[in-house]
């Protein structure tokens, strides 16, 4: 934005031009300011780059998960290799291989969030949109090559340190889309409700992954069934779940 004023390069003259204490010199800006604006160009073209290292090595770390599967855990040389990084690189993002793990559950997790609130948005009712995510998230399991790398991911998140995700942390952010259609169902509580539910279903989920079996249609109804009962219990009126789609 340009200046109304053009400022001296000692410092700014005061508001009103009069002489006085505003007229005391100031420490000069422009060097400071000159200074900021190239670190944040120098940030802001690494950026790209940056983006692109940590996606590499996510997208690496899980390829390599998948592999191992739940024998053995890989080793950082593991993933830069796959990666085609180096240490530095990797280090430069992530302080550990517990921190890459975590980021790459959370980035699964978005993922899969992303899919089941496009798949909800089609539906014409919250029990479609109900039955929308109880699909997506069960389709995890009926997948060979997604059940099984979502389960190494699983395995290896079961051991982080304090303070990083957990496999269980996977079903709080599927959790918050359901407040909306448990809401219009009735739910006296859609936040808790919800939080309920994603904990049931994701669990459920792990037991497929863990035994290495898929969800039927029947259980997916029964599932579906569930948790509409879970938002209805507490309305006036409570409403029967579809069994097929909009």
């Amino acid at each position: 934005m340009m200046q109304n004023k053009p400022l001296a390069l000692s410092g700014a003259p005061g508001a009103s031009g009069a002489p006085g204490a505003s007229d005391a010199p100031t420490a000069p800006a422009g060097p400071i300011d000159v200074a900021a604006r190239i670190a944040q160009q120098t940030l802001a073209s690494r950026g790209l780059d940056y983006s692109s290292e940590v996606r590499r090595l996510l997208d690496a770390g899980r390829e390599v998960m998948g592999r191992c599967g739940t024998t053995s855990r890989p080793r950082v040389a593991d993933i830069v290799a796959a990666a085609g990084l180096s240490n530095d690189a990797f280090y430069r993002h992530f302080a550990s291989k517990d921190a890459l793990v975590a980021a790459i559950l959370d980035d699964g997790t978005e993922r899969l969030a992303s899919y089941l609130a496009h798949q909800m948005a089609k539906a014409s009712t919250p029990e479609h949109q109900i039955r929308g995510w109880v699909e997506g998230v069960m389709a995890q399991a009926t997948d060979d090559d997604i059940a099984s790398t979502t389960l190494a991911v699983l395995w290896n998140a079961g051991n982080l340190g304090p303070g990083l995700a957990s496999p269980t942390s996977a079903s709080g952010p599927l959790a918050q889309l359901l407040p909306a259609p448990f809401l219009a169902l009735g739910s006296q509580d859609p936040d808790l409700d919800a939080s309920l539910v994603a904990h049931a279903i994701v669990g459920r989920l792990a037991d497929h992954l863990w035994h290495h079996t898929r969800p039927t249609p029947g259980e997916t109804d029964h599932l579906v069934a569930f948790c509409v009962a879970a938002a209805t219990a507490s309305s006036p009126t409570p409403r029967r779940s579809p069994r097929s789609r909009p």
